[in-house]
């Protein structure tokens, strides 16, 4: 049995964790908008076409930028010792078939803004259901491998105090 922690200790193991929640909250609760919307068929009252279209670019651009930041600078360091983190391994094949939809996602948003095609909220919602549940699960899978007993596996103290984020 593991050692018990001090809670600043515990903290220390927690950081990347707590910090990721952060992040998935984010995306969570912005898919939570758009899909809410591509479901019920109407934007949310406070928001207009074009706050509604931005709202969905920028969950992509956001997106696309946090996996590019964790596949090169997070994830190769985590690799060392997490196989989960490791090139060939779910969680970067997860990036992958979240980006064959996000793809679609983000093209369809930007040909709405464009002009090229009218906005329809049910082939939106087509389109985020093509890459929804591994999304979803892929935003619970990350956290759940920088829990702090996940970390305590793999990671001393010091050199969890050394890790990036």
């Amino acid at each position: 049995m593991a050692e018990a922690l001090s809670p600043q200790d515990r903290d220390t193991y927690a950081r990347m964790g707590t910090t990721m929640e952060w992040f998935h909250n984010n995306f969570r609760n912005t898919w939570k908008v758009i899909y809410g919307a591509c479901s019920s068929g109407k934007r949310p009252a406070n928001m207009s076409i074009r706050q509604f279209l931005n709202t969905g670019s920028e969950f992509a651009h956001h997106l696309t930028m946090h996996h590019t930041i964790e596949e090169q600078h997070i994830f190769p360091v985590l690799a060392q010792k997490m196989p989960a983190f490791r090139k060939e391994l779910e969680l970067l094949t997860q990036h992958k078939q979240i980006h064959h939809g996000l793809d679609k996602f983000e093209a369809y948003i930007d040909d709405c803004k464009a002009g090229k095609r009218d906005m329809r909220m049910d082939e939106l919602k087509e389109i985020m259901d093509s890459f929804g549940t591994v999304l979803w699960a892929h935003l619970q899978d990350e956290v759940d491998q920088l829990s702090v007993d996940n970390m305590r596996k793999y990671w001393s103290l010091d050199e969890v105090r050394r890790l990036p984020m």
